[in-house]
């Protein structure tokens, strides 16, 4: 097993990495329409418990015991050694008895009686433990790379659950920026509809509190002007490298998604996207920075038909939940953006009758640990390296190395049962799984389950199947779920 540097591997992994995806871009482009796998009988689907899935992206690394799965707490002090510390924050009680989470994270204590905890989420070994590969991993359930550009998730869901209201886009990128900061091009392989087309990728909000501003033609352009702008776009398109890189169906799907752009611009429900809308008591609930102001924007979407949407803290390295440093602080200040929203989100949902019907996610791509990079099983001189780490800084105390062994996911409803801890790791280090492993193809599977949507659904792509699944062979969870 070869492990590659902690923060961001090597420079020719990364660089392999970019040259893949804009190989498998290229390629997706060239592709003609891909027609559903029937093999002469269409694909019986499971009936849907949820009609809207909501995925809160903690980017970056979210280590499970300083969060949804604590174990023994030491305090900070000069000399201890870091294989001596499991978790910075002591546990406290949920609204489950018996059950407890790390300290900070109070409000979604209280809601935890709402949803399934899962402690045994195991993340593939994928030799080069970088942010890039694991987020595409989970995002589209492929390990990259791949000969086409595989689709997200929520791509996924939009083809085939298609919109749940016209005007409205079927899958909303909230709080991520692909531009202006390090590894957007990364972020930019997976957060797309890949091989499905442009009018099934991510309508993407970087700033909750300029969302409507985005679905409003620019100040001073009316729609005349704004119509005559739309054509001359559309003579560019066709005159530029997409007429000649892209088969007809991609460059159509272009077409499909500004058509469907101009119908949001021309709607009423584009109010759906103004948070000045929101009593101020509400707003303030989620106000704690971009997540929250997202967390409330998709309660609204949600409540105007948006079929997937995705809340990001944003991936931007060695920020938020990216911790090779000063852990322990950082997580203090990550669990104030996340805690009252998470937990606001699912109290709005229910009071309003949607939560049987939403499926809200929490998750990540990886834990952390401050003794294993990667997966239990590293080398003698990763080991001892490690142990020879004492704390001599607070900016030492902390979970700060990627760990693959193990991680938690947090599910709300959308048929998944209520008050519900599944999966078990070790009491001590190496915090691996112990019990009732949950892969992401399975998770996925159970995911889609709920949505409506069997995990051997798959495509024609290149003369050959895509499945929502690896290969089709993910198995939805029966236990996690209120109707096996």
């Amino acid at each position: 097993m070869i492990f590659d540097d902690p923060i961001r591997g090597t420079d020719g992994s990364r660089r392999a990495f970019l040259r893949a995806m804009g190989a498998a871009t290229a390629a997706a482009l060239a592709c003609g329409e891909p027609v559903p796998v029937s093999a002469g009988e269409p694909v019986r689907q499971p009936e849907p418990t949820a009609d809207t899935m909501i995925l809160l992206w903690l980017a970056g690394g979210m280590a499970s015991p300083e969060t949804f799965d604590p174990k023994r707490y030491t305090p900070y002090e000069i000399g201890v050694p870091a294989e001596k510390i499991l978790c910075t924050f002591p546990s406290i009680p949920t609204a489950l008895d018996g059950v407890r989470i790390s300290q900070g994270l109070e409000h979604t204590a209280s809601v935890l009686d709402r949803g399934v905890l899962i402690r045994s989420h195991v993340v593939a070994d994928l030799g080069n433990i970088l942010h890039s590969r694991h987020q595409y991993h989970w995002h589209t359930g492929y390990v990259p790379p791949q000969t086409v550009a595989a689709p997200h998730l929520g791509a996924w869901v939009a083809k085939v659950r298609g919109p749940r209201n016209p005007a409205i886009p079927a899958f909303i990128n909230i709080g991520q920026r692909l531009e202006g900061h390090g590894e957007v091009e990364e972020l930019k392989a997976f957060t797309t509809a890949g091989f499905f087309g442009s009018e099934y990728g991510p309508f993407n909000i970087p700033y909750p509190l300029d969302a409507i501003a985005a679905v409003r033609p620019p100040r001073g352009v009316d729609r005349d002007r704004f119509a005559r702008r739309e054509r001359a776009y559309r003579r560019l398109m066709d005159e530029g490298p997409l007429a000649e890189m892209a088969s007809d169906y991609h460059r159509q799907s272009v077409v499909r998604a500004m058509d469907n752009a101009y119908r949001l611009l021309n709607s009423p429900e584009r109010e759906a996207f103004d948070l000045t809308k929101e009593p101020k008591a509400i707003f303030d609930r989620y106000n704690t920075g971009r997540f929250g102001q997202g967390c409330l924007l998709a309660r609204r979407l949600t409540e105007a038909g948006a079929r997937f949407i995705e809340v990001t803290t944003e991936y931007v390295p060695f920020l938020s939940w990216d911790t090779h440093e000063n852990g322990h602080a950082t997580y203090t200040e990550m669990k104030k953006q996340i805690d009252q929203p998470i937990a606001q989100l699912i109290l709005d949902l229910e009071e309003r009758g949607l939560l049987d019907r939403t499926l809200v996610v929490v998750a990540s791509e990886f834990s952390r640990d401050m003794m294993i990079e990667g997966v239990p099983g590293s080398t003698a001189k990763d080991q001892s390296r490690a142990k020879a780490d004492v704390m001599q800084k607070p900016i030492h105390y902390g979970l700060h190395r990627h760990f693959t062994g193990s991680g938690s996911v947090l599910i709300f409803g959308g048929g998944f049962r209520r008050g519900l801890v599944h999966g078990e790791t070790a009491p001590e280090r190496p915090l691996v799984v112990t019990r009732d492993p949950v892969s992401i193809p399975d998770l996925h599977a159970t995911l889609l389950h709920a949505m409506g949507i069997g995990p051997k659904t798959a495509f024609d792509v290149e003369k050959r199947p895509f499945y929502v699944t690896k290969d089709g062979k993910g198995e939805p969870i029966k236990a996690l779920l209120a109707r096996a």
